[in-house]
């Protein structure tokens, strides 16, 4: 088996992964992603115990047990740019002997689960309802610099594509599933099903103006009226594609958990958004251990 070479895959020089700066031992198999770095001592202060607490520029990382379970809750900043170094990191901490620099026979899969805030995009989801994304829409990039084809739902893409009138300037969007049984394993008469679009920036991108006009004033109502066999575009936030894209090209089981603090066609945001974060966080740890 080949060897991976020191500039594909940095190691520093404690033996920890180049950015996560944990080494394999530090994380479990089960994992809560976060955006906020502060996010990540509001899960673990519910575990029973922690055993592990590192942090490198916006990348925290507490592992413990929580009713005999073993848990990771790892920031990973804003961005699916981030995305691809949490997860190929967290697959390399598994799947990778950093001794010899190979690839292991053995393969390990993790479960991720994301929790973070959305907007919704449709006036029935109202704001402080938990959102589980069936489905994630990408319009970034990322899955495009992998051999990724085998992933993507091309039919469902290519009805957005046609019924939003979509700009060639911008990058070509991609459709991709969460993991089913974790989908299941998750939902209660509580939460709400959705169709996530994952979207590149928080203002302009998502349609909000301050100063900047933007490329398609529409976008938002156009994202809110898409429908393809009754499959409809619920929500916007900026990790759920990116974690779905490459937990599925990994080998990985992953889910998105949505509190949802906006309804943006109703122009409402959550008076309590911390409680409602705090509130979904607790749901989802008690739904894994």
């Amino acid at each position: 088996m080949s060897k991976i070479k020191e500039s594909e895959l940095i190691i520093n020089p404690d033996g920890s992964i180049y950015h996560l700066n944990i080494l394999p031992e530090d994380i479990a198999t089960t994992i809560i992603t976060v955006g906020d770095p502060d996010r990540v001592s509001s899960v673990s202060k519910y575990f029973d115990t922690i055993e592990v607490k590192k942090a490198k520029r916006e990348f925290v990382t507490h592992t413990g047990t929580l009713r005999g379970k073993r848990i990771s809750v790892i920031s990973t900043g804003i961005g699916t740019d981030n995305i691809d170094i949490v997860f190929n990191e967290l697959d390399a901490l598994v799947n990778v002997d950093f001794t010899s620099r190979t690839v292991k026979e053995d393969f390990t899969s993790l479960d991720i689960i994301r929790i973070g805030t959305s907007g919704s995009i449709q006036a029935d989801i109202p704001v402080d309802a938990f959102l589980i994304s069936e489905y994630a829409i990408g319009f970034d990039s990322l899955l495009h610099f992998y051999e990724s084809d085998h992933v993507l739902d091309a039919e469902l893409s290519e009805a957005f594509v046609k019924q939003t009138n979509w700009s060639p300037r911008k990058s070509e969007p991609y459709v991709v599933k969460g993991n089913r049984d974790l989908v299941d394993q998750l939902a209660s008469e509580k939460t709400v099903l959705g169709f996530t679009a994952t979207n590149v920036g928080f203002y302009g991108p998502q349609s909000r103006k301050i100063r900047l006009n933007v490329q398609d004033e529409q976008l938002n109502d156009k994202l809110a009226t898409f429908n393809h066999n009754n499959k409809k575009i619920t929500n916007l936030e900026m990790e759920t594609a990116g974690i779905y894209g490459l937990a599925n090209l990994l080998g990985h089981r992953s889910v998105s958990m949505n509190a949802i603090i906006a309804n943006r066609p109703l122009g409402q945001f959550s008076n309590t958004p911390k409680e409602t974060v705090d509130e979904l966080i607790q749901y989802t740890l008690g739904k894994l251990a």
